[in-house]
């Protein structure tokens, strides 16, 4: 199994890029994000293609090749302790033809999104990387939310005070029990649409599911796509996040991985709610089911 790299933590005065490798960026309200970063003692650098838009299609932040290659001048830039990116939406898959994934792990640091940004973490985590799962530079809401700011900012910061990933979100028994191993996972549409492609990486350990907007059948549909290619053969337990503008998501998503058998809770405070309680994805954890608990390994003492 690969070996675990966890990146070194932040501190006051450090250099951090913010990078877009998804939608288009709203330049106000990544104002208002950079401004809580600052308030942490960081430097903050805007690469380049962040603003700059897509000539033909609205939904992309900027070129594909123009945003793989801000991804890699701020990760490979000794200067910057961490790449944040600005948002998710779509447009990373379009992408991960230019990133050269062994050359950014090489170079261990912080690496920050949720949502679309799923389709990087699996790539870093199947190497080792441990990422942050969590608001990202533009995510007004979330980063507005106290309680969700503050983990955020304890994981770079202080990760020894990091002590339940779960608390004070709510979770909620599904199947009892505990599991271990790597945490993994992310957003169920880009997990499902990475089968067979060159970054598939099925996951070993603990995995975190959250999904927005989507269309109950979708989720269904998403689900056993994953069930059927043998996708959850070797996980051990599942934190349920948020599943936000869902049709009666829960219900679906127990009925199709209940059965598995594993430890499971659900109602996790991860995903795309105001609160948004950031995750290190690719360390070893251990989730008590039971106890509605996720201990992380690892973190402390970097």
């Amino acid at each position: 199994m690969t070996d675990v790299v966890v990146p070194q933590r932040l501190r006051s005065g450090d250099r951090v890029a913010v990078v877009a490798p998804s939608g288009r960026v709203d330049g106000a309200r990544l104002q208002i994000g950079l401004e809580y970063l600052k308030s942490w003692g960081l430097e903050v650098d805007v690469m380049p293609s962040v603003l700059a838009g897509h000539e033909r299609f609205q939904y992309l932040a900027a070129d594909d090749k123009a945003r793989a290659e801000d991804l890699r001048n701020a990760w490979l830039d000794p200067q910057y302790a961490a790449v944040l990116c600005a948002r998710g939406g779509y447009g990373v898959q379009r992408m991960l033809e230019y990133v050269d994934f062994d050359e950014l792990v090489a170079v261990p640091k912080w690496f920050l999104g949720f949502s679309d940004i799923t389709a990087l973490h699996e790539p870093l985590n199947a190497r080792g990387l441990v990422t942050l799962h969590g608001p990202m530079a533009a995510a007004v809401e979330q980063l507005e939310n106290e309680v969700g700011r503050e983990r955020l900012r304890a994981l770079l910061f202080e990760p020894e005070s990091v002590t339940d990933l779960l608390a004070p979100g709510g979770a909620r028994t599904v199947v009892g029990g505990v599991a271990s191993g790597r945490l993994c996972g992310g957003n169920l549409a880009l997990l499902a649409s990475s089968l067979g492609t060159p970054t598939y990486a099925p996951p070993v350990g603990v995995v975190v599911l959250e999904e927005v907007d989507e269309a109950g059948y979708r989720v269904d549909r998403m689900l056993t796509q994953l069930l059927r290619a043998g996708w959850f053969d070797q996980v051990t337990g599942l934190v349920i996040g948020d599943f936000s503008g869902v049709q009666d998501p829960l219900d679906v998503v127990r009925e199709r991985l209940e059965p598995l058998g594993v430890p499971m809770v659900e109602g996790a405070a991860i995903g795309h709610e105001a609160l948004n309680l950031a995750v290190p994805l690719g360390l070893p954890v251990r989730l008590d089911a039971t106890a509605t608990t996720l201990s992380p390994g690892a973190l402390a003492g970097r």
